[in-house]
């Protein structure tokens, strides 16, 4: 193995044990906040929205944190799989589940190597997860690869470090996290490409070159369900990137 191939490797391990510690350091506040949006009106947006682009059956939640999603689907009757790189998040989500009497099962695992066989899942969805993956294309061709033929990706996501420095109102979802921690959050949006890519083109983009079909991006997400600043509120606009596999 060459030099720069082992440089590459180094810094890539660097770069998700940043990203991983980030997440655990953040875990029981983030919980919480599920835990109060999971018992707000979001709660019922979120569910009509999950609803309206799903069809049931087994449904993979990538990067689930806490498990937000996770348990929506599981209420809504699904059979909901959470997975997330991040230990503590796992554990929390755990908790959560258990606490709104919902029946999921979670496991640690990296979204860019998921350790499911081909065609497992009916749908794999995912909520503000791909600005931390240093191969985000990678993250998509695995998200498929679990799916079955005609299975449904929902990828609901933002520039978010594009409007990082943007104003904010004084109600937000960072306004209880750390300086320290919002510096590290920073640090995350500087190290990786994604952060640089146009969103969601590039999406669309990648989805095409691995063979998805009907492609869409919805871009009425944000307005429908974080129209104004409260606790919940993200300055970065949300959209939601709809595929199928082949």
């Amino acid at each position: 193995m060459s030099e720069i191939s082992l440089q590459t490797i180094r810094r890539e391990a660097n770069e998700k044990e940043i990203i991983r510690n980030y997440w655990e350091k953040r875990s029981a506040g983030f919980a919480n906040l599920r835990s109060q949006e999971l018992n707000s009106n979001k709660y019922d947006l979120w569910r009509a929205e999950l609803s309206s682009k799903l069809q049931g059956g087994r449904i993979l939640d990538v990067g689930c944190g806490s498990g937000f999603f996770t348990i929506i689907l599981a209420k809504l009757g699904y059979e909901a799989v959470g997975v997330d790189f991040s230990a503590s998040m796992i554990a929390q989500a755990e908790k959560l589940a258990a606490a709104e009497n919902v029946k999921c099962s979670f496991q640690v695992m990296d979204a860019e190597n998921l350790a499911f066989a081909d065609a497992s899942f009916d749908a794999v969805i995912s909520r503000n997860l791909m600005w931390n993956l240093p191969h985000p294309e990678k993250a998509y061709a695995e998200w498929l690869r679990v799916l079955r033929s005609g299975g449904v990706l929902l990828n609901y996501d933002a520039e978010h470090a594009k409007s990082h420095h943007a104003a904010l109102p004084a109600a937000h979802a960072h306004a209880d996290v750390n300086p320290q921690l919002l510096e590290e959050c920073h640090r995350i949006y500087h190290m990786l490409d994604i952060s640089l890519y146009s969103r969601p083109l590039w999406d669309t983009k990648v989805l095409a070159s691995l063979e998805a079909k009907n492609i869409s991006v919805d871009e009425t997400i944000a307005a429908k369900i974080y129209p104004q600043g409260d606790k919940f509120y993200i300055p970065a606009k949300m959209f939601c990137v709809q595929a199928e596999k082949k």
